[in-house]
């Protein structure tokens, strides 16, 4: 099964990246996930399901550890592409 997991981390700071939103910057990006699209109002990255979990408890561990007061998430599964 193939995710895609959607997030942002709280409060917000438009001036400088707070240090939640860094942490799950590294945490999705570390991951063994593909598709990854960081940007300052949404995250999203998609991959196998084992690995969109394992990435989703480490970013709200970390994240919440680091300071986010909120995280919000959503995930869908995607079609995978059969070629």
């Amino acid at each position: 099964m193939r995710l895609r997991v959607e997030f942002t981390t709280e409060p917000f700071d438009l001036d400088e990246a707070p240090a939640h939103a860094v942490v799950a910057r590294e945490v999705v990006e570390a991951a063994e996930l593909d598709a990854v699209d960081v940007g300052p109002f949404g995250n999203t990255a998609e991959g196998g399901a084992d690995a969109v979990l394992t990435a989703v408890d480490a970013l709200l561990r970390r994240s919440l550890t680091a300071g986010a007061t909120r995280v919000s998430l959503q995930i869908n599964v995607v079609e995978e592409d059969h070629r």
